[in-house]
């Protein structure tokens, strides 16, 4: 049995359709049915009910589907072991941050295809949290707090923030000067999330109030400098705008904890060796451009000064 047939039909069952299948592997609808029908007709049971709403695995299917996947995963983890030293081939499929990717990962991405050109790196760049399992993806990057998951976390550098606020803003509202004087202003968020301060070694949490929300930091910073209100959102976004005075840092005394940039991947024992390279030169990439990631740590209180990683 052809180990692409083996993928398709893995990658069919997990998207529950030949179409989103189709884009999540790079062919042809007509490919992957081709691919279904050749596994079906060996093993002589149908192993996917097709509905209107795409596909539904039958029980035959629903047990097939973890041999073939584990069948795939060995077949890869083989083809590694006996590849020349540091060659990889196959493809990688990367979620990454729309607000960070473009600027601060893509050219990792690139750096490896260069070292790597039987690779094929597919990339997706959204500031959504992708369900990595379903969707198909090797890995991704998130940037900031985790939340608790069943994925495999890698940090592979630290990611400094601090509240800010436009001049004209302060000007207008006031500018808060403890945590508790929070609730009195508007808070520019990605969703509800919580925001945490340090108070010497004790983390004190809030949760902030506003009506202005977008799922890019891009987006946040923009409408921070339009005054409409105060943001948490790391160095790296704000610099330029601390830089020109278009935003200033927000009650210093109270920074908030060090977030980070991590890879995650889905759980499994071993990470494939196209995810651990990825993992080591992104480790590198922060180790070597530090500038890249804009300002020191917020209990500089306005002193500017690099990240030191």
């Amino acid at each position: 049995m052809d180990i692409e047939d083996l993928r398709t039909f893995v990658a069919v069952a997990d998207a529950e359709g030949v179409s989103a299948a189709a884009r999540r592997l790079g062919v042809s609808k007509s490919i992957v049915s081709r691919r279904l029908f050749r596994v079906e007709a060996e093993l002589g049971v149908q192993l996917l009910a097709r509905t209107t709403r795409g596909a539904a695995l039958t029980e035959a299917g629903i047990t097939f589907r973890d041999y073939a996947a584990r069948a795939s995963a060995e077949i890869d983890m083989a083809r590694e072991t006996i590849l020349p030293t540091g060659e990889l081939r196959g493809r990688l499929r990367v979620a990454m941050p729309l607000s960070f990717g473009p600027t601060h990962f893509a050219r990792v991405l690139a750096d490896m295809a260069h070292q790597h050109p039987r690779l094929h790196i597919h990339t997706s760049y959204s500031d959504r949290f992708v369900d990595l399992i379903a969707e198909g993806f090797d890995c991704a990057i998130r940037v900031g707090y985790l939340q608790d998951s069943n994925l495999i976390a890698k940090r592979i550098g630290p990611i400094y923030g601090k509240l800010v606020a436009s001049p004209d803003y302060i000007k207008a509202h006031g500018s808060p000067e403890i945590v508790e004087q929070l609730v009195n202003h508007q808070a520019l968020m990605q969703g509800t999330e919580a925001w945490q301060f340090m108070d010497g070694s004790r983390i004190v949490t809030v949760q902030p109030q506003g009506r202005f929300k977008a799922d890019n930091a891009t987006a946040i910073a923009a409408a921070a400098a339009a005054g409409l209100g105060i943001a948490w959102l790391p160095d790296c976004i704000t610099h330029e705008y601390l830089a020109s005075g278009a935003l200033v840092p927000v009650m210093t005394r109270y920074p908030p904890p060090s977030a980070g940039a991590y890879v995650v991947r889905p759980p499994g024992q071993h990470p494939s060796r196209k995810v651990r390279v990825l993992i080591e030169m992104l480790i590198e990439h922060f180790a070597r451009n530090p500038d890249v990631w804009g300002l020191d740590p917020p209990h500089t209180e306005g002193i500017l000064r690099r990240v030191d990683v």
